[in-house]
């Protein structure tokens, strides 16, 4: 499978997902088949994940070949990601907390966590899957979950270190779907439950290709951590109308025209220096959204310039996550905001039918999981 960060790439690969494995999708989804063989899974994350194609788009053109009420597994696996992104904006302290515990686990590493990111731990499928990410941006979501339990109570590294080996080569690396995730494996997103990688399970979803009998942990203790992530109040912010603004294209949502009205007097893509597969894909998700492009540190500087040239003083872009880009625009907005500019973000649809629904499990969203795709006229009203 070859990525290309366009849009175009990205509906390509929905149709062609749409039209072969959607039907066999609930059958055959977790099984690793090997780098050269994930046609049992949509792989539409990297598009998603940079809002080329949307959740909405793709279960809207889903609906229009298949009866969403006989895809619940591929439905449920679109809501996860609105989920996460939920549960992180509620308790944004877990991104900080989890940046604060990367640079502690850094101080404290050794050999092994050389090993473990260099594919060198004998342990086949863990070296594998590691090859397999820094060779193609890409993993079997079962593959990241056994490499995940291997690293935390196998290896026994610091789960901040894995979250940030993934955050920087999956080309769909999401920091809330990512460190959630981790989180979930080793037993702090949902309190005391882990998941152990076993290698009866490993043979079995790998069709043998893999089975590390007597090399992984028999026990999974949940990590702890001795405080409580409070419950923030959502912001609800209002669609935003582009005419006379400058509008900010970031790797959170490449297609803001797609759900803004107006016309802007000027586009801006803005990304991080960072290098690599993952942000090589990022910038050209963006590259592809606007012509003009920086990678800078300097976002208030750049955006200030830009808007200046466009001759306005509003700016307007998607609403981004907690993450990396919504604190660099959260600094460039004070900063902007003594310059007499104003930085607006505008929300999805999708996003604000589904984050008010993740202050707990994936429960609570999977009950109201028929409603919203009411809401977004993708199902029957039920029969009276």
């Amino acid at each position: 499978m070859r990525f290309t960060p366009t849009r175009a790439a990205g509906l390509a690969q929905l149709d062609a997902f749409n039209a072969g494995g959607a039907a066999h999708y609930g059958q055959r989804r977790n099984f690793d088949l090997g780098a050269k063989d994930h046609s049992n899974v949509s792989q539409l994350s990297p598009w998603i994940r940079h809002r080329l194609i949307t959740e909405e788009q793709v279960l809207t053109r889903i609906a229009k070949t298949h009866d969403l009420t006989q895809m619940t597994s591929f439905v449920q696996e679109v809501f996860w990601r609105g989920y996460f992104k939920g549960a992180l904006q509620h308790r944004p302290s877990i991104w900080d907390h989890y940046l604060a515990g990367v640079d502690r686990a850094h101080d404290a590493v050794g050999t092994l966590y050389a090993d473990a990111i260099c594919g060198r731990t004998g342990i086949a499928c863990f070296d594998h899957w590691r090859d397999e990410l820094v060779t193609t941006g890409y993993l079997h979501n079962h593959a990241r979950m056994w490499f995940a339990s291997i690293w935390i109570f196998t290896l026994r590294l610091p789960w901040e270190l894995g979250a940030d080996f993934f955050l920087t080569h999956l080309l769909d690396a999401d920091p809330a779907s990512n460190t959630l995730s981790w989180r979930w494996v080793g037993g702090l997103h949902t309190k005391g439950k882990t998941y152990l990688a076993s290698a009866e399970n490993i043979a079995r979803f790998t069709d043998g290709r893999f089975n590390p009998v007597g090399q992984l942990a028999l026990t999974a203790e949940p990590l702890v951590e001795p405080f409580e992530h409070p419950l923030v109040p959502l912001a609800t912010p209002p669609r935003m109308p582009l005419d006379d603004a400058l509008l900010v294209i970031t790797k959170e949502d490449c297609t803001p025209r797609t759900f803004m009205t107006g016309d802007p007097r000027g586009l801006l893509g803005i990304v991080h220096p960072d290098t690599g597969m993952s942000a090589d894909f990022s910038r050209g998700a963006v590259e592809q959204a606007s012509a003009d492009i920086v990678a800078t540190h300097d976002w208030a500087g750049q955006i200030a310039e830009a808007a200046n040239r466009a001759g306005t003083a509003q700016v307007v872009t998607a609403w981004a996550p907690v993450g990396p880009v919504a604190s660099a625009l959260a600094t460039a907005q004070s900063t902007l905001r003594k310059e007499g500019i104003t930085l607006s973000q505008g929300q999805r649809r999708f996003d604000g039918l589904t984050w008010p629904h993740a202050t707990a499990g994936f429960f609570k969203l999977k009950k109201k999981i028929p409603q919203i795709l009411r809401d977004l006229d993708l199902a029957k009203p039920p029969a009276n």
